[in-house]
């Protein structure tokens, strides 16, 4: 290929990686991204290759690579996390990899052969922090169906509310609810460490994932194995380093991420550009009891957002009172992690129910279908051969249908939704995968 023809593969590359479930807006900082991780023929198979899940002969149908040659390219791009192959009945079924949750974390996480991680932690941290372009176009709409949801620290919950604790809101239960296990390195604290602005105690080996996740990793050189034990006393230390947790938003998760206000990438999008919206909260919220809070100002030190200030307790309360000061929680933008009352050594804070309950995705399967529909990309999912004509034509007309703010918020209500993704999953059946809905 000449440098023109290089330049468009990699032009392609990004416009195919943008129609995933997580935007990818192009500029030249995500041009540098993609020529350091993907060779030009590696580029070109993902480009050609189905947006869903494929197997060998259907890739090699729609690409037009020998299956052989592209049998070891795909191997090759999975092993650096650029595609994720999942094994099933025999064989290996194929997908791109997202931005996020997807070929960065995979990048960062890496351990075996000879490694660059410190150029690719500068170059995904000038995409970032370059300009607000990725936050912007995957959270500047309001979008709910994000990667991560927040997880309350154990022990926070008020006792009155405690009984409202579902298991896939515990770590502990979340835990347990899986047979196998693997830590890894945090891509967002890698990507810090080496970008220099990790300020935190914390380890970089604390990406905890399970079951198909796990196994994936470890095959990859991306985790290792662990014991049961070991996640539950990873996922204490780092509650006693000052983290926070976060799951995979759905209620089987497969990841468990240990979070902080210096590294994590979600943070980042609400202290740095202001999108709330970043992170799914817990059903549960901060609340101070103003007759036993001594305004020490810790959990407001603890706060990875900055949700809570001091503020004086105010006339009301007298005047000698009034000159004391007091926690404030805005509850606009309250996490509901925790962090602050494991800080308060005097009882006065503790979380509450929300009196709006917060609706999960059941599977990752439902989030995905949900995020692609918020962000105009669900039919590349349903048509997702880039070859065929008629698969082009149906994206144009499915998708300026789905784009319609009307339909997109009717798909999106609790009236329509479950038969939305009653008449999709029905469809994932159809083809053949019903596997995939239990990933």
């Amino acid at each position: 290929m000449g440098h023109i023809a290089v330049k468009d593969v990699y032009r392609h590359l990004g416009d195919k990686i943008d129609k995933l479930n997580v935007r990818a807006p192009w500029n030249e900082a995500l041009y540098k991204v993609l020529t350091e991780l993907y060779t030009a023929t590696e580029a070109d198979v993902v480009v050609k290759m189905p947006y869903g899940v494929a197997d060998l002969a259907r890739i090699a149908a729609v690409t037009g690579y020998p299956k052989e040659q592209l049998a070891d390219i795909l191997a090759g791009l999975a092993e650096k996390g650029l595609v994720v192959d999942l094994y099933h009945a025999g064989e290996y079924h194929y997908f791109p990899s997202p931005l996020l949750e997807g070929f960065f974390e995979y990048t960062m996480m890496r351990t075996r052969g000879s490694l660059d991680s410190r150029h690719w932690a500068e170059l995904f941290h000038a995409y970032w922090i370059g300009s607000d372009v990725f936050y912007k176009a995957n959270l500047n709409d309001g979008q709910k169906m994000v990667s991560f949801r927040v997880v309350p620290h154990t022990g926070t919950v008020a006792t009155e509310d405690v009984v409202e604790i579902l298991p896939y809101e515990k770590a502990e239960a979340i835990v347990d609810s899986h047979k196998k296990f693997a830590i890894g390195i945090c891509a967002c604290r890698h990507e810090a460490h080496h970008a220099n602005f990790k300020s935190c105690d914390l380890p970089l080996e604390t990406c905890v994932s399970f079951d198909f996740m796990a196994e994936w990793l470890i095959s990859h050189g991306m985790a290792k194995e662990v014991k049961r034990e070991e996640i539950l006393d990873n996922l204490e230390r780092c509650k006693d380093l000052g983290a926070f947790f976060s799951a995979e938003n759905s209620h089987n998760a497969k990841v468990l991420c240990c979070c902080c206000s210096c590294c994590c990438g979600i943070v980042r999008a609400i202290n740095q550009f202001g999108y709330t919206n970043a992170l799914m909260t817990s059903n549960f919220i901060a609340e101070v009891n103003a007759q036993t809070c001594i305004g020490c100002g810790k959990c407001a030190q603890a706060c990875p957002i900055q949700a809570i200030v001091l503020e004086p307790a105010g006339p009301a309360a007298g005047d000698r009172a009034a000159k004391r000061l007091l926690a404030k929680v805005d509850r606009s933008i309250c996490l509901g992690c925790g962090l602050c009352s494991l800080k308060c050594h005097c009882q006065a804070l503790y979380l509450k129910k929300r009196k709006q309950q917060v609706i999960y995705p059941a599977t990752t399967f439902e989030r995905n279908i949900l995020a692609c529909l918020e962000k105009g990309t669900l039919q590349y999912q349903l048509f997702d051969n880039p070859q065929s004509l008629s698969h082009t034509v149906m994206r144009g007309l499915v998708g300026g249908f789905l784009q319609l703010p009307v339909v997109k918020k009717a798909l999106m209500s609790d009236t329509l939704r479950s038969r939305f993704l009653g008449v999709l999953t029905d469809l994932v059946k159809k083809q053949g995968l019903e596997w995939v809905l239990k990933l």
